[in-house]
């Protein structure tokens, strides 16, 4: 028998939102005794900070120009490399529970698999997973949404509607403040909410494994991913009242413009309200109207939902240990991307390359019977390192075409690897002609992002943060002439590590 790996993935987790990385409303006593006991990276980075393309880089390990799901939209082919793939054909039985991805939700022709599965009866194999049971935010559609009408039919009206009558991002108010997208009246019962739903499916498709199997599952929970709707029941966990505002919050509406207008345009026109850049954004949000007090019960619903995770991650683990398998199975978890909970003034997410949405949580608990000590890695990783570290751990030689390498046990072996920086990208394009285009670098405590040219920038514009000084990046280095020569440089080091470029470009066939 060799090691397990058991995957999990929250959506849109921020990477300060567990105690092992500061923070202080959820309880995540689960993830947080993992970190204790494992490696936590503290500078890992996704390489898109929308679902799609940070997902198929999970999955390829390759870089987003190089996959070539470059955004939202966009499917990733069916014959595209998978490590889930690689693991199979070495032995391991493999599934994917929860949320995927890899194809558009938006499929009203059902021309997807991952859309068609469910309708059809079947659960795969697709993408080199022996086993799919798939879920995302909305409970109408996937295996979750069948589960639902077919058992509990009495619950589907209870979650918040995420598209409005124009088939777009609903921006309904709800919840005590009116936020966007906040709802209070979920009435379904905690254990078919899809977070202990896809716990529970987990630990189904393992009672269907023999004792001795090698297995790879992916638990991918949609939460806690924009609407936030958890169940009413467990609205006592985190009254949004008791909460302070996020230290990112700047405050009053004209310091958030003084910050938002020292960045490049895009920044102060989403606050505005003047132009939408990510899809997934309700176009009838405006930030700027956004209360105080809105942020504080957006947070509190958040932190509700990363406490059911926790819980849900919990009964998992518990019953791996009771399958025998707990000294021989390795734990990863994070994200595919941030959400900004009120930083800069602003919600969810789009291109914005900042620490809200980039970095990501990420542990690695190793199997126990590996012996490895706990340690802290400083130095920069990315998603585009998990599929090398998951055949790292089950033996097998990472495939030429896989771009990362096996995440680093410590700094001392991350400086072995030469890790010095790490790499993000953004690229829409939509329907009113608007494209924006960044790249960007972290490197040394510093971020640089270079506003590449498209409808709104000529290649000139910019972004750098020093982040020793100024972690909330709040103020724009980029015209400032004493950081001159280190902005060349730093642009210089981005320009000499862009990825491959799949050609030719695909073409999105959805908004999400």
């Amino acid at each position: 028998m060799g090691r397990k790996i058991l995957f999990i993935t929250a959506d849109q987790m921020r990477w300060d939102a567990l105690g092992c990385y500061g923070g202080r409303v959820a309880r995540t006593p689960v993830l947080d005794a993992l970190a204790a006991s494992g490696i936590r990276y503290d500078r890992a980075h996704n390489q898109n900070v929308v679902c799609m393309p940070a997902r198929a880089t999970m999955i390829t390990g390759q870089y987003v120009s190089t996959h070539g799901v470059w955004m939202n939209g966009v499917p990733l082919p069916e014959n595209a490399p998978s490590v889930a793939a690689e693991l199979a054909a070495a032995g391991y039985r493999t599934a994917l529970i929860g949320k995927s991805h890899f194809e558009p939700h938006l499929d009203q022709e059902q021309r997807f698999y991952e859309n068609r599965m469910a309708h059809l009866g079947e659960h795969g194999p697709h993408r080199g997973f022996d086993h799919m049971e798939l879920a995302t935010h909305s409970p109408l559609i996937l295996h979750y949404g069948r589960f639902l009408r077919e058992e509990h039919p009495e619950a589907l009206g209870g979650f918040y509607r995420n598209l409005n009558e124009h088939f777009e991002p609903n921006s309904a108010g709800g919840g005590d403040t009116g936020a966007c997208q906040a709802h209070r009246e979920n009435h379904v019962p905690r254990e078919h909410y899809h977070t202990d739903w896809v716990a529970e499916r987990t630990i189904a498709w393992l009672d269907s494994l023999d004792a001795a199997a090698d297995w790879f599952v992916w638990m991918s929970f949609p939460d806690p991913h924009h609407p936030w709707d958890p169940p009413a029941s467990e609205l006592h966990r985190v009254d949004w009242r008791d909460l302070d505002l996020p230290e990112g919050y700047p405050g009053t509406p004209e310091r958030i413009e003084a910050i938002l207008a020292d960045k490049p345009r895009h920044w102060l026109e989403w606050w505005r309200g003047d132009r939408v850049t990510n899809f997934e954004a309700p176009p009838g949000f405006v930030p700027a109207h956004m209360t105080p007090d809105q942020v504080r019960e957006v947070n509190a619903l958040t932190h509700i939902e990363n406490e059911l995770i926790d819980e849900a991650v919990g009964r998992v683990l518990a019953h791996v240990d009771a399958r025998g398998w707990a000294d021989d199975t390795d734990v990863i978890f994070s994200t595919d991307h941030g959400e900004f909970q009120g930083d800069f003034g602003l919600l969810f997410k789009g291109p914005f390359h900042v620490d809200a949405l980039m970095r990501l949580p990420l542990i690695w608990r190793p199997a126990p019977s590996a012996g490895q000590p706990a340690a802290a890695v400083s130095a920069p990783v990315g998603q585009v390192d998990f599929a090398p570290t998951f055949l790292r751990i089950a033996g097998i030689e990472a495939p030429h075409y896989m771009q990362g390498l096996p995440l680093p046990v410590d700094d001392l072996q991350a400086d072995a690897q030469g890790r010095e920086r790490v790499f993000t990208e953004w690229d829409c394009r939509h329907m009113d002609g608007t494209t924006v285009s960044l790249r960007t670098l972290y490197r040394d405590g510093y971020v640089v992002t270079a506003c590449r040219p498209c409808s709104l920038y000529s290649g000139s514009e910019g972004e750098l943060y020093d982040l020793r000084q100024d972690p909330q990046q709040w103020r724009n280095l980029w015209d400032d002439p004493g950081y001159g020569s280190l902005k060349s440089d730093l642009l210089a080091d981005l320009e000499d590590h862009l990825p491959a470029v799949r050609e030719p470009r695909m073409e999105p066939v959805s908004s999400v």
